[in-house]
């Protein structure tokens, strides 16, 4: 296993040659953080990791449902990223697909699957792992080599203040 990790408090690893796990604690109810990753409304306030805007936040939270959000960089740039919801266990598991539209193949690419946790950890904190499956090493370093770091410690932090604020 590869182990990376940046300044932020999420720990980044790579379990094998199609995988990405991340796992952040927070101070943060577990349902709380649940909240804030599935409403619409607040993940406008913490998806854009202080880098531009949400304009868009779909969320169809149900088995088969779709999902969109899309950002317009401090830069001006539209970032759009959409899939669909396989499998909800509220307040605990997402599994989804997610896609971003800018490098999408075909209308059948459905991208890589995510699955992410929400972990009671007591005392108003929660353990958050969320495990991507790609389909090939090359998806995963483009992700890795992306900047997505970055941004996803960036994001998990305001996620973590909205989360906090509820």
């Amino acid at each position: 296993m590869v182990t990376r990790s940046g300044k932020g408090s999420a720990v980044l690893t790579l379990p094998s040659d199609t995988e990405i796990l991340i796992a952040r604690e927070f101070d943060a109810p577990r349902h709380l953080v649940w909240k804030a990753w599935t409403t619409p409304e607040l993940v406008k306030r913490w998806w854009h990791a202080n880098r531009g805007t949400v304009i868009q936040a779909d969320i169809d939270l149900r088995v088969g449902g779709r999902w969109r959000w899309v950002s317009v960089t401090n830069r001006g740039q539209e970032v759009a990223f959409r899939g669909w919801y396989r499998a909800i266990v509220p307040d605990e598991r997402l599994v989804y697909t997610e896609m971003y539209e800018a490098v999408q193949q075909s209308e059948d690419d459905e991208g890589t699957l995510n699955t992410v946790t929400f972990i009671d950890l007591g005392g108003g904190r929660t353990l958050v792992t969320m495990h991507t499956e790609t389909y090939s090493r090359e998806v995963r370093d483009m992700i890795i080599q992306s900047g997505m770091e970055a941004g996803m410690q960036d994001a998990l932090d305001l996620l973590e203040d909205v989360a906090r604020s509820l």
